[in-house]
């Protein structure tokens, strides 16, 4: 039952009931429901955002984020064991291979090379778990790029294998005369005295004296890029093309075995021992040059000769006296 309430009126001089203003009450209810409402709705807000109160459907996203965390760190301790094998294979590819093959070694730098220039990662950034995310897609890249190096440093590498048998056979590495044909070893590389000018005068080759007539031996497996008199000076002579920077030259020849593009071997015999030209004698001028440039051919005859041969083949070659030419 209603407590009724009243009030003094001081112009009757008596106590007046007080009477409710029916609006104002409905106003103070619907008020008191709103506020209510709302305040519902924050706690309800608030629930959904702590830990004390989850969805299903939010436990089975924080389980598969969970999956996820663990998937991305057994695939970083994969990547781990790939570096490392990547890492091994670098060095044996650079201290080993390429030494041996004397090619320069990958720079360090090249190899670990990430990306540059526009951002790769921009999509997997604003999520909880974007860091685990693109430190992952970074290292991904890198080790397929580290692969693409590798990959492309082994074809080199059996390209080099390959050809290296070939720079074997085409390296001019046994004396162009026996020893028993020789007469003995005329002039070695360097200055020389000039048998016509009596001028000391740099000797690009070797001279080896014998009869004429005697077997002149290619000194490694080449195609023949001359045989024909008119340079100036060695008369009949051949130039073998070896290959990989190579060319040997043969003058004075008293005749041609080969022909201009015949290919020849080690050990073929393309002419014979002469004294055509400027020549004082019968005798075979040899050059050996690489690059187009004369080195000395006695640091190449370790194919045919011993140590004590070429030691004394050394010796003679070092003296400084006359050439033939």
């Amino acid at each position: 039952m209603a407590k009724v309430k009243y009030y003094y009126d001081s112009e009757t001089l008596s106590y007046q009931k007080i009477k409710g203003q029916k609006g104002k009450k409905i106003g103070v209810t619907l008020l008191f429901i709103a506020a209510s409402a709302l305040f519902g709705f924050i706690c309800f807000v608030v629930l959904l955002n702590t830990p004390f109160f989850e969805t299903p459907k939010d436990k089975l996203q924080a389980r598969e984020i969970e999956h996820m965390q663990i998937r991305y760190e057994a695939l970083n301790r994969k990547m781990n064991q790939v570096d490392e094998v990547l890492a091994d294979i670098a060095e044996r590819d650079n201290s080993l291979y390429r030494t041996y093959f004397n090619t320069s070694p990958i720079p360090e730098e090249q190899r670990k090379a990430g990306f540059g220039g526009v951002n790769r990662y921009k999509e997997f950034e604003g999520y909880n778990n974007s860091e685990i995310i693109i430190n992952t897609a970074k290292r991904l890249d890198v080790i397929s790029k580290e692969l693409v190096v590798q990959s492309k440093s082994l074809d080199e590498i059996a390209k080099l294998a390959k050809n290296k048998e070939k720079l074997l056979a085409a390296i001019p590495a046994i004396q162009p005369v026996k020893n028993e044909d020789l007469r003995r070893l005329a002039s070695g590389f360097g200055y020389r005295s000039d048998p016509f000018t009596k001028i000391r005068k740099f000797h690009a080759g070797m001279d080896f004296s014998a009869k004429t007539g005697t077997p002149i031996y290619a000194t490694g497996d080449a195609v023949v890029k001359r045989a024909d008199n008119r340079a100036s000076g060695y008369g009949n002579h051949i130039v073998l093309k070896h290959g990989f920077g190579y060319e040997t030259r043969y003058a004075h020849l008293s005749k041609y075995n080969v022909r201009v593009g015949q290919k020849v071997k080690r050990g073929d015999v393309i002419g014979y021992v002469g004294s055509t030209g400027r020549s004082q004698g019968p005798h075979l001028h040899y050059e050996v040059r690489k690059g187009g440039k004369p080195i000395n051919p006695v640091n190449f005859y370790y194919g045919t000769i011993s140590a004590k041969e070429y030691t004394l083949i050394a010796k003679m070659a070092n003296q400084e006296n006359q050439s033939l030419d």
